[in-house]
């Protein structure tokens, strides 16, 4: 068997910087209780990892009852101003890992949204991307996860007048950088005063582009990653398009043993995959063989 990976694949700048980040925060508050608020990386496998070390994962709902001074890691994905508002009155140390693009994103909703702009962001509803950014919105803010959604708030009038209102369109860092063009080109023929900026983080594009020139070379693909991470979700339904044999795995031991029978299998992997899991996929496919 040959096993090749994909030239670009793994760890994003902003997810390794937040594990990073809680890795420093274990050290450095070893005498109190550090948390991640929220699942701090859409990967099982990492998030044992930090567990085991001591990270405990803080749900959202659950803030009200931390007690004072403790620590909480703020995830790449950001959150927004009404819960770091209810973190600071908590008195919490507030490690923010958020991810530079995220920030970027939400510094522009809350500047156009004070401009009186409506603000579209093509995403997927309930992640909490989404969620972070929409708390920078003033008033209209509306999520669309694909070209139907879009057609959909322009016939139903979600959007009035759209002919005079001035409206903002971006998108989740790991958008689909198709379906957002499918989606800004059509907005863009409805609205008259739309302003629209690409938010899609290098990586996403870089990852799909990869895994295309890695798709033609491979008889199969085997996509590593979090069942829950939204760039590999998309970076196997791509896989599926454009190779006959693909399949979404978060650790070696799911590798079916269909692809064991391969000639040729690529490997990539999520932004939020580590270093070590790609790898220990990577022997156990070649060990089959040896």
């Amino acid at each position: 068997m040959n096993v090749v990976k994909a030239d670009t694949l793994g760890y994003c700048m902003g997810v390794r910087r937040a594990v990073e980040s809680a890795e420093v925060a274990l050290k450095e508050y070893k005498d109190k209780k550090v948390y991640s608020l929220g699942p701090l990386i859409h990967n099982t496998v990492a998030l044992e990892e930090l567990t085991g070390k001591g990270l405990f994962i803080l749900d959202e709902k659950d803030i009200d009852s931390l007690s004072n001074d403790s620590v909480v890691v703020i995830r790449a994905h950001g959150i927004s101003p009404k819960v770091r508002d209810k973190l600071i009155e908590k008195k919490a140390v507030i490690i923010d890992a958020t991810c530079p693009r995220v920030t970027v994103s939400q510094n522009r909703v809350a500047e156009y949204s004070e401009k009186g702009y409506s603000i579209i962001l093509a995403g997927d509803k309930g992640h909490a991307e989404v969620e972070g950014i929409r708390g920078y919105a003033r008033d209209s803010f509306y999520c669309v996860q694909n070209l139907d959604e879009a057609e959909v708030l322009i016939r139903e009038g979600y959007i009035s007048n759209p002919s005079e209102k001035k409206c903002l369109l971006l998108c989740q860092t790991t958008f689909s950088p198709v379906e957002f063009e499918k989606i800004a080109s059509y907005l863009k023929a409805k609205i008259d005063f739309l302003e629209i900026i690409n938010t899609i983080c290098p990586a996403t594009r870089q990852r799909q582009d990869a895994l295309e020139r890695l798709c033609m070379t491979v008889d199969g693909v085997v996509v590593v990653g979090g069942k829950k991470s939204a760039n590999t979700i998309r970076l196997y339904q791509k896989a599926s398009q454009l190779v006959e044999n693909a399949v979404h795995i978060e650790k070696a031991s799911e590798i079916p043993d269909s692809f064991r029978k391969l000639q040729t299998v690529g490997v990539t992997a999520g932004a939020s995959t580590p270093d070590n899991v790609i790898e220990e996929v990577v022997k156990s496919l070649i060990f089959s063989y040896t």
